[in-house]
């Protein structure tokens, strides 16, 4: 079943709880009432089709509407995605990060085992924290100014050259696979560490992890399919409008 502008908003947590921190990358949080997703949508000044369409993108993976989602502005686009990055830098690295610490230091882990689960653990976050910083420095505000410069009709020279040395086509050869070193970081809990006794704290680390995990293929889904496509489409057509420019450049 579909989440749709009807029904309430309780119902939707009801539905899925995993899309708790989705609702709050729209400053959206409990307390709902009898609602609507419309309604609570109204009251937080979402853009109810776009909520719907990343929400059911989520709690489906089979739903992918690219061409409606590929109507929406970049820049609303990116608004959600800038919060999908503090949510991961801020809330679920962190928390992870403690619950590691955590159970790193219990007698279970001789200091070989100890010292690969936090290095590698480190070693992650360093390259998550890296491959955020390259987008949130340098690809978002380029898209942000390409967006400017298509609404106010107005490209400036420099605005031109940049598109000439920069598309967003590098940006998706950059792409870094973050996923896969997620992926090694579950595998070494799951395979190649001594059995514990504090196993509920074990399954929750690895439980969190494969959070995340779902998370991060979801977001890499939507800049991948969704962001570079309209990118790459805002391009075109500012570089449509000033070819003499271009050509110059």
């Amino acid at each position: 079943m579909h989440i749709h502008k009807d029904l309430k908003m309780a119902e939707v947590i009801h539905m899925n709880h995993h899309l708790l921190p989705v609702l709050n990358r729209f400053d959206i949080y409990l307390g709902f009432g009898e609602r609507t997703v419309e309604a609570v949508c109204i009251d937080h000044k979402v853009n109810v089709d776009f909520f719907l369409e990343i929400v059911n993108t989520f709690h489906d993976s089979s739903y992918f509407p690219l061409r409606h989602l590929q109507s929406f502005k970049a820049s609303m686009l990116i608004d959600y995605l800038h919060k999908t990055h503090a949510y991961y830098l801020d809330v679920k690295i962190p928390e992870i990060g403690r619950y590691i610490s955590e159970i790193a230091q219990t007698s279970d882990f001789e200091e070989i085992h100890r010292k690969l689960l936090k290095d590698f653990f480190n070693q992650y976050q360093h390259e998550l924290t890296n491959h955020i910083n390259k987008e949130e420095q340098g690809v978002y505000p380029y898209v942000l100014r390409l967006e400017k410069a298509l609404e106010s009709e107005d490209a400036n020279a420099e605005t031109i050259k940049e598109l000439q040395q920069y598309s967003i086509i590098e940006y998706e050869k950059d792409h870094d696979d973050v996923e896969a070193k997620l992926f090694d970081l579950k595998n070494i809990l799951i395979k190649y560490l001594p059995p514990v006794h504090n196993n509920k704290l074990l399954n929750l680390i690895v439980h969190e992890i494969f959070e995340l995990e779902r998370d991060l293929n979801n977001h890499g889904h939507i800049e991948d399919l969704i962001l570079v496509p309209i990118v790459e489409n805002m391009e075109k057509e500012l570089l449509s409008r000033h070819p003499k420019r271009h050509s110059n450049v």
